[in-house]
């Protein structure tokens, strides 16, 4: 599970930051890659990646404003020229569908692949074996939704090594132990499978926010989550603004990491009016309230760890 920034600056894209994208790499979970946001040029960012278009599964939009949504048509155009032809799903506000169709429509691109377009609402929006995504409305200017990924929990290993101490050897047997079905062996043993496997690993959490003001559903979706992305378009001092134009400052992220008992906080969406010197005081400013805050920047990648705590 690993988090890359393709872009993340807000309203316009800068030399230093491009607007939002964000890459959830699920390529040992699932094989691919799920986009959250597809600001302008998200296309041009992946080219200096080593991201596969392809291998794009999902997109999770969370609002409609243009430094979100405008990579799209070029994006979903590009990675039927360069060969895709798995579905892709598109979630998102109401509206999503009309602006993609149209885009489409208009400039007559055809795609080789299946397109579905999801509006969603609040609530669960995706949901199979392995992860549930849920969405909620946060506080901007327009609907503007955060995402809450949850990665199920994982079933524990088979304890091979133990099971060969015991006498049991490979074969057809241990695929029923490992599905936690009771064998009798030849010699009239009755095996307890349970003895056998080890603890379920807890599944991991990341919370992944759209544009918004300091509000109670960020603390819900982020709750004791691995890892919260929030934005940060203001430096500290600057509350007063960041309420006018529906965003949040550096302090008032860290606040929300803090209530919600997040193990991580990531600082992205950052203003162009921030210059590159004035990043680590950004960062700084967040970490007097949460310590393991780090700021985003292009390119940058994260890797969430599997959970070491175990279901007993």
């Amino acid at each position: 599970m690993d988090i890359f920034f393709l872009g993340t600056g807000a309203g316009v894209p800068a030399k230093p930051r491009n607007v939002t994208a964000i890459a959830l790499k699920l390529l040992e979970e699932r094989g691919a890659i799920w986009l959250f946001d597809c600001g302008e040029a998200t296309q041009h960012q992946i080219l200096h990646t080593s991201i596969k278009p392809r291998r794009i599964e999902k997109i999770f939009i969370t609002h409609l404003h243009g430094d979100h949504i405008y990579g799209l048509p070029g994006l979903l155009s590009s990675r039927s020229f360069q060969g895709g032809e798995s579905e892709v799903v598109v979630y998102g506000p109401k509206g999503l569908k009309e602006y993609i169709q149209i885009s489409l429509a208009i400039s007559q691109t055809y795609l080789k692949y299946p397109l579905s377009i999801v509006e969603i609402e609040q609530g669960t929006v995706f949901e199979d074996d392995e992860f549930k995504v849920e969405a909620e409305l946060l506080e901007h200017g327009i609907p503007s939704y955060g995402y809450r990924v949850t990665e199920k929990d994982r079933p524990g290993t088979l304890l091979a090594d133990k099971l060969l101490e015991d006498g049991i050897k490979p074969g057809p047997i241990y695929k029923k132990i490992k599905e936690k079905e009771p064998v009798e062996l030849e010699d009239g043993r009755i095996i307890d499978p349970h003895h056998y496997i080890g603890p379920d690993q807890k599944g991991r959490v990341l919370a992944i926010l759209g544009d918004t003001r300091k509000c109670e559903a960020a603390v819900r979706l982020a709750d004791n989550a691995d890892l919260l992305i929030h934005e940060a378009t203001f430096s500290a001092g600057e509350e007063q603004l960041a309420y006018d134009y529906f965003h949040s400052t550096t302090t008032q992220a860290a606040e929300i990491a803090a209530r919600a008992n997040v193990s991580m906080l990531c600082l992205t969406h950052i203003s162009s009016r921030y210059d590159r010197s004035d990043w680590r005081t950004l960062e700084k400013e967040a970490k007097e309230l949460f310590p393991n805050t780090v700021i985003s920047e292009d390119f940058k990648e994260i890797h969430i760890e599997a959970k070491k705590e175990q279901i007993h």
